[in-house]
């Protein structure tokens, strides 16, 4: 295959000079897109870099936008020509199957979606922030609430997403406003009485959530950041090393511990592949150099069906799978 520029055109080509179809699009399509967002679109891009296990195929497109206006002009294109969309925030817990992505996956890494601002009790931030970045920052001002998610990863978006939470609470009781993107390109605000928060669930599904707006309680700076520096300590100790390739697999059900039911049910340390249950937290799984996404998805079915077989519980996966 051959791959290359013409007057700022991409063409893609066989060896005989005919061109190719991706994903079972032509490459009309695959121009279209390719030239009119060119600054920051690339085409078939690894997305294993871009993810804590560092699996998986390639995107079709791959989009990096650098502010609210080129993100939704590529959003109503896609709309308009019916293009897949995903949005890839840390990777942290994130899957990709060999075969990759079809359409557009987008990351908001750009500062106008990552940049926080404080006025009062209110913290205002971006929704491709990093969640350890919001909660410093919340720390560092004097503005407590968010404390106890820390050891959370992912980005703002995602937790809010999932209402990400601990034992302390969850993202979503201290959330008074978010902006959203529609699929259709379509930016709007959600406040506080329009937004549903539950357990590990929210009401924010739209395409993407550029920024959120936290109202927190006012606390002594040096006070917070020894409480948040103390959770920080007790949640590592309990977590797979930070070197290791690993992602959490199931959500835990309200009122139990999935890694609990996964020891119980007789799993600890059961292996797939190169895909193995960490032996600090049986619900995390750390991947080695010959692992592949179908190790881990074969690991998963296999710990969810022996824990509906032997505890009679449904454990609901908390990894993405594209």
């Amino acid at each position: 295959m051959e791959k290359g520029r013409t007057g700022g055109r991409i063409t893609r080509l066989t060896p005989g000079g005919e061109p190719i179809t991706m994903h079972g699009h032509g490459v009309p399509l695959l121009m279209t897109i390719a030239n009119e967002f060119e600054s920051f679109l690339r085409v078939e891009e690894p997305l294993a870099p871009f993810t804590w296990l560092r699996l998986g195929g390639l995107a079709e497109f791959f989009a990096e936008p650098t502010s609210v206006d080129e993100l939704t002009a590529l959003v109503r294109r896609c709309h308009a020509l019916k293009l897949p969309m995903k949005l890839l925030g840390s990777g942290s817990n994130l899957l990709v199957r060999e075969e990759g992505v079809r359409g557009v996956v987008v990351r908001l890494e750009a500062s106008p979606f990552s940049t926080a601002s404080v006025e009062g009790a209110r913290l205002k931030a971006g929704g491709g922030m990093p969640m350890a970045q919001l909660i410093n920052e919340a720390v560092r001002n004097g503005l407590s609430g968010l404390e106890p998610l820390v050891g959370i990863p992912g980005t703002v978006g995602a937790a809010l997403h999932a209402n990400s939470g601990s034992q302390g609470g969850d993202i979503g009781q201290w959330t008074e406003k978010a902006t959203v993107l529609t699929r259709a390109g379509e930016v709007l605000e959600r406040t506080r009485e329009e937004m549903v928060f539950a357990y590990r669930q929210s009401s924010l599904d739209e395409l993407a959530i550029l920024d959120a707006t936290f109202l927190l309680e006012k606390e002594d700076a040096v006070q917070l950041t020894k409480r948040m520096q103390k959770q920080w300590i007790v949640k590592k100790a309990a977590q797979p090393m930070s070197h290791q390739r690993t992602a959490c697999l199931f959500k835990n059900p309200r009122g139990m511990s999935a890694s609990m039911l996964i020891e119980q049910a007789g799993l600890a340390g059961a292996s797939v592949g190169g895909a193995q249950l960490s032996s600090r937290h049986a619900n995390f799984v750390v991947v080695d150099e010959k692992a592949t996404p179908q190790d881990v998805v074969k690991l998963l079915e296999k710990v969810r069906s022996r824990v509906v077989e032997r505890l009679g519980v449904e454990l609901e996966t908390q990894l993405q799978i594209w």
